[in-house]
């Protein structure tokens, strides 16, 4: 098909400019270590599983926990478990038709083993930090800046493609809206439950 084939080409020469231009511009020392934290916060969506378990141990931020725990679900089943399977796109760095300016051998991290859409650092990293925000703008505005340089994290070590990483912003912050009104509604039913009769 013709139409796919320059929609394709125009997609990957825009996912290119961007990673090769960090590439070329962005990297030095302080930042190879810099984002080498960074980007390890979110592996294997750890670092917000945590903190969602420890939103969970006081009654005040329960709800909140209750919202990134939900959403961090919808992310493993829908965007791990169905999306990347299913798009299967091969990562930037082993793509060798568009030659990388990263190649397997020249990455500063280890490669992972999954396919590249969406960019599951970033899901996680959205559903954990746009949840927060929906329950508390004060501590969700710092979550929200930590959930974007572990995205930029990702395009600095060619780990995702630009597209890879906004499919993962979209989806992580609408599986937070989800989650906040599905875990609101069955909120206030068990609030309401649990309230004494008049």
């Amino acid at each position: 098909n013709p139409e796919r084939t320059k929609y394709m080409d125009a997609k990957y020469s825009f996912d290119y400019a961007i990673l090769n231009y960090i590439s070329e511009h962005f990297h030095n020392a302080f930042f190879d270590g810099f984002f080498s934290i960074i980007t390890h916060l979110a592996d294997a969506g750890w670092f917000w599983i945590a903190l969602a378990a420890l939103l969970l141990c006081f009654k005040k931020t329960r709800k909140t926990g209750c919202v990134m725990g939900a959403a961090l679900l919808m992310g493993v089943i829908f965007g791990n478990g169905i999306l990347k399977p299913l798009i299967h796109r091969v990562r930037p760095y082993d793509n060798a038709a568009w030659s990388p300016a990263v190649t397997r051998a020249t990455l500063l991290i280890s490669p992972p083993s999954d396919y590249s859409f969406p960019s599951g650092h970033t899901l996680a990293s959205f559903e954990g930090a746009f949840g927060i925000f929906l329950c508390n703008k004060k501590w969700g505005a710092p979550a929200l800046v930590l959930a974007v340089l572990i995205a930029f994290s990702r395009l600095y070590f060619y780990i995702h493609y630009p597209t890879d990483v906004i499919g993962g912003m979209i989806l992580g912050i609408g599986f937070a809206v989800a989650a906040f009104f599905i875990v609101g509604a069955i909120w206030n039913k068990v609030t309401k439950k649990q309230l004494p009769k008049v």
